[in-house]
């Protein structure tokens, strides 16, 4: 690679000028952990995002679509979190490993990442469908799936394999982790975030020692004894991000593809038996939200996702999706802008406390506390309450809606009362344990809705 010169021949003030700008680059670097050679270092890295999981206890939200392809924060997608994560790390390698009704996250990648990068420099966000090349199943696990698609790893000859999850929603500057796992001289290294004692029973607990090394691993204990070295009144758990070292992932992987009796799983299987024989260490979260409290949210459920996206619309959001410094990109596409109309008594078009995308009409109703995608429209004299609203919905006439999910292109007739009788809406809808009243439309062979028209032949 060449070196890249300045003539500063050009006289004093434009010298002072350019000297000027490269400190402030050089500043913007080390604030965001990305100077020039880290760059180039990551360049040896490749991202291996896992977007193929089926999302069952997301249903019905994954009835149609991947879990990775959901709705998230009225205009983005699940996955666009981890996405801008690789970004804003100079990853600029990354292959997406899809599997389950992938039709929309398809699109959305092309549409949207697919011309971010410079391919013209080796960089690229590729998608990898399952090809079957070293087995006849489908996917059984993280660690097959990666498995499955080593002839695609080996073309890229990375030095590095970090393996990233499509469902989880937090801030994470990758190239931190690189950096700490190359001075350590480590073979593996695993993303770990300090949770309480009484909240183990949702992690997979990491055992590590006052050097950092990793020597163990408990599953989702109900209780467990461990403590962190990082904070001894907490404990460490997986986040789901694994960087290996791509001579020591490549032995692993085929090894556990020869066990019968694995899960193929990279947190129950691959990890726990390369911590006697290899350098397995962690890296304790650093968090690029820059909140008091750490934020990783693990998408796994109804429940989950509606708190992530109620954590949105507060007055200081605890995900905050407007910081210019970690920007979250996406793919969006053109409507106008959002309109509020009718200001009479009873009948005032109003949002408080909510996110309301592009295309939105609140015609004479009121939303308070929720979340909506783009082109919805509320009607007048309608009350949306602490709900989630997809893209192409319309609410009639009179509606009251309450801690709801709404997906796409939902007719809501007039005056119905969707989340304030529980009993009534199970007899129509999906509702949740905690309350939580999913609404989606009819069962349907297209994507889109269409006419009766589209059958009738001219």
């Amino acid at each position: 690679m060449g070196v890249l010169t300045f003539d500063f021949a050009c006289g004093p003030a434009r010298a002072t000028k350019v000297q000027s700008a490269l400190q402030q680059t050089s500043a913007l670097g080390s604030q965001r952990g990305n100077s020039y050679s880290e760059i180039i270092r990551m360049r040896d890295t490749l991202g291996v995002l896992l977007a193929g999981g089926a999302g069952e206890r997301l249903y019905p939200l994954t009835r149609d679509r991947a879990k990775p392809a959901v709705t998230f924060g009225g205009i983005y997608r699940i996955i666009d979190i981890t996405l801008s994560n690789c970004i804003n790390s100079d990853l600029r390698k990354v292959y997406i490993l899809t599997q389950y009704k992938a039709l929309s996250l398809n699109r959305h990648i092309r549409e949207g990442w697919g011309n971010i990068v410079g391919r013209e420099l080796g960089e690229f966000i590729e998608i990898l469908p399952p090809m079957k090349r070293v087995s006849e199943n489908w996917y059984m696990g993280t660690a097959d799936a990666v498995y499955q698609n080593i002839y695609s790893i080996g073309s890229e000859q990375p030095r590095h394999v970090l393996i990233l999850s499509g469902d989880h929603i937090y801030k994470m500057n990758y190239d931190l982790m690189l950096r700490q796992h190359k001075d350590s001289g480590a073979d593996v290294t695993l993303a770990s975030i300090l949770v309480d004692p009484a909240e183990t029973k949702h992690f997979g607990v990491v055992e590590i020692d006052r050097t950092g090394r990793v020597v163990g691993f408990q599953e989702k204990p109900e209780q467990t004894d461990l403590r962190s070295p990082y904070n001894p009144r907490m404990v460490s758990a997986s986040m789901g991000v694994y960087l290996f070292n791509t001579d020591v992932l490549i032995p692993a992987l085929l090894k556990d593809a020869e066990d019968q009796t694995s899960r193929h799983d990279f947190g129950h299987n691959v990890l726990p038996r390369m911590v006697d024989d290899y350098k397995v260490y962690s890296f304790n979260f650093i968090d690029e939200n820059r909140k008091e409290a750490l934020y990783w949210r693990d998408v796994g459920t109804l429940e989950s996702y509606y708190e992530v996206n109620m954590d949105l619309v507060s007055v200081a959001p605890v995900f905050n999706v407007y910081d210019a410094a970690w920007p979250i990109r996406t793919h969006m596409r053109q409507y106008p802008p959002a309109k509020f109309v009718f200001n009479d008594p009873g009948r005032t078009g109003e949002a408080h406390d909510s996110i309301v995308s592009m295309g939105c009409i609140i015609s004479g109703g009121a939303v308070r506390n929720s979340v909506l995608s783009p082109d919805v429209r509320v009607n007048s004299y309608s009350e949306i309450d602490t709900s989630i609203i997809f893209s192409h919905v319309k609410v009639g006439r009179h509606c009251r809606i309450r801690k709801a999910i709404i997906d796409r292109d939902v007719d809501i007739p007039e005056g119905t009362v969707i989340g304030y009788d529980t009993e009534a809406d199970r007899q129509k809808y999906h509702v949740t344990d905690s309350g939580i009243t999913v609404v989606t439309r009819d069962y349907s062979l297209f994507e889109n809705p269409v006419s009766v028209d589209y059958f009738t032949s001219e």
